[in-house]
């Protein structure tokens, strides 16, 4: 994998005017540009999400920073953690081949007199059910799309009673899902240091290494107003040097 410059700025131009779930796959797609959309759209989550910290580990290095908000007395935190902090010990998706060879196997959930094979839920899953009414509708849809079969009592239920899947097994399905695939909800055991309070923080990869990518384009594309502006450039040009040597010619011009 090796992404330059042109082409992050590239995927990113394509990203602003899309869903936070496509610009995942267009991320995906910058970084290996061998593997076909629907390998890539129907990796699971945790999948796609362990691409995406190999890919920040590559583009901005190990280190993750950031801030929380204790959310009984409103203290802010300062994070810092690696990102093999937070890589689940999943197959890692690290290397084009590893994701291309990487298939969903199918799983099994019995509780209750209810049989369920079902598989687990993918971007191509999310951008389905984005149009859904509500968080409630979204997350019923989503489950029915990854039900493969379902028995109850032995009977064969896959049809029309998806729709009406008792909350009990739609809950545990949920459960054994998040547990088969839990690169795909990073949680942060955190403490606040003023109160003492510890609570879980949700940690979305897909959004923070958009917001990082962001900032980066935008200082990115003033660099190259600025190097245009003194030297007579073209973009391409000023993006082929190092950020060393940009850095290097933007000091001389701003003196």
């Amino acid at each position: 994998m090796s992404l330059g410059a042109s082409d992050l700025l590239a995927a990113w131009e394509d990203g602003t005017a899309q869903h936070p779930i496509q610009r995942g796959l267009t991320l995906l797609a910058a970084a290996w540009p061998e593997l076909p959309e629907p390998v890539l759209s129907q990796m699971s989550i945790g999948q796609r999400d362990g691409a995406l910290l190999t890919l920040r580990e590559q583009l901005f290095g190990p280190l993750l920073a950031g801030l929380a908000l204790c959310p009984h007395c409103r203290e802010q935190l300062d994070l810092a953690f690696q990102v093999d902090d937070i890589r689940a010990p999943l197959p890692p998706a690290d290397a084009a081949a590893g994701m291309a060879s990487a298939t969903q196997p199918g799983f099994h959930l019995a509780v209750d007199g209810y049989q369920v094979q079902y598989r687990l839920p993918t971007s191509a899953d999310l951008l389905a059910v984005a149009a859904a009414g509500d968080a409630v509708a979204a997350h019923q849809a989503l489950l029915q799309r990854c039900v493969l079969a379902l028995q109850q009592d032995g009977v064969d239920a896959t049809g029309p009673a998806l729709a009406g899947l008792p909350d009990f097994v739609a809950q545990a399905l949920a459960a054994q899902m998040e547990a088969a695939d839990p690169q795909g909800n990073v949680q942060l055991a955190l403490d606040c240091p003023a109160c003492g309070h510890h609570w879980l923080q949700t940690f979305d990869i897909l959004t923070y290494l958009w917001r990082e990518i962001d900032d980066w384009a935008q200082r990115t594309l003033r660099e190259v107003h600025l190097l245009a502006s003194a030297y007579g450039w073209s973009e391409p040009a000023i993006l082929g040097l190092s950020a060393r040597r940009r850095h290097i010619y933007l000091e001389m011009v701003l003196g």
